[in-house]
């Protein structure tokens, strides 16, 4: 699979959250479904996610840079991260 079908499937995604506070939370919460990381990310802002992200064994996909991952998500500035998350009927 290549980085811009990965991207795809995140921009297509019907609910997801951007940005290592709002990723790590959503893991937390386990609605996260897969996690997305920009490989140009500033290590100590990542590392929580990638440590949270092991813990619930849920997948980690890198993608290659905080711009197109902002993109992605539909937001005109760079996003450290991302997540998918799992929607469950009646609550979109």
């Amino acid at each position: 699979m290549t980085s811009t079908d990965v991207l795809a499937r995140l921009y297509a995604a019907q609910a997801r959250v951007v940005g290592a506070h709002q990723t790590v939370k959503a893991i937390a919460r386990g609605t996260a479904a897969e996690v997305f990381v920009a490989s140009d990310a500033e290590p100590r802002v990542v590392a929580p996610v990638l440590r949270a992200a092991t813990e619930r064994g849920i997948a980690v996909i890198e993608v290659e840079s905080m711009a197109a991952l902002g993109r992605a998500c539909g937001i005109a500035v760079g996003a450290t991260s991302a997540a998918v998350l799992v929607v469950s009927p009646g609550t979109l």
